[in-house]
């Protein structure tokens, strides 16, 4: 097993890795919209999920993977009502290919953010 660490990624809130790789697997921790500064990335869900998906990206690219080797996802949100804009980002970050996704609405998230992300990717 491989442990990533924080990249270019807002670093972890507790004690749990980025992302594990076991075997051919990479399986992404929940990614919400902090800069790397620590801040939240603005309040619209828009903005937000587009930070997500660069946190997300950051630390793919550290297993030299990317969104293309995606195959699952799990996106939280706050209110399924921000779910139109939030697939919009989606669409526009992943463009033709189609992970599996599951999307589910939550009582409330880390740092009262809109949206979290975990991925699953096969490397190689």
């Amino acid at each position: 097993m491989k442990f990533i660490t924080a990249s270019s990624a807002a670093s972890p809130a507790g004690p749990y890795s980025p992302a594990v790789q076991a075997g051919n697997l990479l399986f992404v921790s929940g990614q919400i919209p902090l800069a790397a500064d620590g801040s939240v990335a603005g309040e619209d869900i828009t903005t937000q999920t587009r930070q997500v998906f660069a946190n997300l990206e950051a630390i793919l690219a550290q297993a030299d993977a990317g969104l293309a080797h995606v195959v699952k996802t799990t996106v939280f949100l706050k209110d399924l009502g921000d779910f139109a804009d939030m697939n919009a980002v989606y669409a526009e970050a992943f463009g033709e290919h189609r992970p599996a996704r599951s999307t589910v609405q939550v009582a409330k998230l880390p740092r009262d953010v809109r949206v979290e992300i975990e991925a699953i990717a096969v490397l190689g």
